[in-house]
């Protein structure tokens, strides 16, 4: 009976946004600090990594929305592909020999670990695309490249401090995205681009534009999913919600963008196969 309990609330988490961060990145999936997929291969890692940054580059994305998914998608929710995303941007990286470099950094919005920081806190964290990639438990990711003056904006965002003022600390995995009570990663990365769209930093009236204008997803749960899944897992939050239990995800944040014309493009890139090394005979 506990082992089917942990299952229904572990499946509440949709968009728990990995938390971790440098070189041990790790997956937060509903009351696992640690998503159970088997993480791919670092070599793997590195050359999906690369060639997402050969994508983006050979699009000229100085900056884009980028999605994986932390687990197998037999662990998500119907209709949700993704469990994670950040933004990536295009700028000078110091690399760790000391040398400078232009690549992709990742933005993230990270949940606590339970052990530095509780798990229904949030931080914002800057690391590399192999970080990002790392955890993947599936072989392609959600790409959403914003339209050029939506990018220069958020951009102009992310280098000012309305960047660090429009984070959310206390966190729920399932954040209503039209109420600024908690967020996730994907909720934060909306509230961005709303700011960015309205050219406001005012949280109210983000809140009420995304509530006239922004379809969330909804999460399909059982009564008693509902209940008792906030018992379970801290951070798990629904008293945000009014009805339906709604959160953003890659699906909701790319129709918003494509149906408001905010995007240059929306699409899937799936990871090459690696050859692997032969065998010594």
């Amino acid at each position: 009976m506990l082992r089917s309990f942990a299952a229904a609330f572990a499946a509440l988490a949709l968009a728990a946004c990995s938390t971790g961060g440098g070189s041990n990145p790790v997956t937060a999936l509903g009351l696992s600090a640690r998503s159970n997929a088997q993480v791919l291969p670092v070599e793997q890692a590195a050359a999906f990594a690369k060639q997402i940054e050969r994508d983006l580059g050979a699009k000229g994305a100085r900056l884009a929305i980028v999605f994986r998914a932390g687990e197998s998608r037999d662990d998500l929710r119907e209709g949700i592909a993704y469990s994670h995303g950040a933004f990536w941007v295009y700028s000078p990286i110091t690399l760790d020999d000391g040398r400078r470099a232009n690549g992709y950094a990742v933005y993230n919005l990270y949940r606590g670990d339970g052990k530095t920081l509780p798990t229904d806190k949030s931080y914002l964290h800057q690391d590399f695309p192999l970080d990002f990639i790392a955890p993947t438990g599936v072989d392609d990711v959600g790409i959403i490249i914003p339209s050029p003056e939506m990018q220069r904006r958020i951009l102009e965002i992310m280098d000012s401090p309305t960047y660090r003022a429009l984070h959310v600390e206390p966190y729920s995995v399932v954040s209503n995205p039209h109420n600024a009570k908690y967020q996730n990663c994907t909720e934060f990365m909306l509230d961005v681009l709303a700011a960015a769209v309205w050219e406001t930093t005012d949280m109210a009236q983000i809140k009420a534009n995304l509530a006239a204008h922004f379809k969330p997803t909804v999460v399909k749960t059982n009564t008693f999913e509902r209940m008792f899944a906030p018992m379970a897992d801290a951070s798990i939050k629904t008293d945000d919600q009014k009805g339906a239990i709604v959160t953003t995800t890659y699906e909701s944040l790319a129709a918003f963008m494509q149906a408001n014309g905010l995007s240059k493009d929306v699409y899937v890139l799936h990871r090459d196969a690696v050859a692997e090394k032969p065998k010594d005979s």
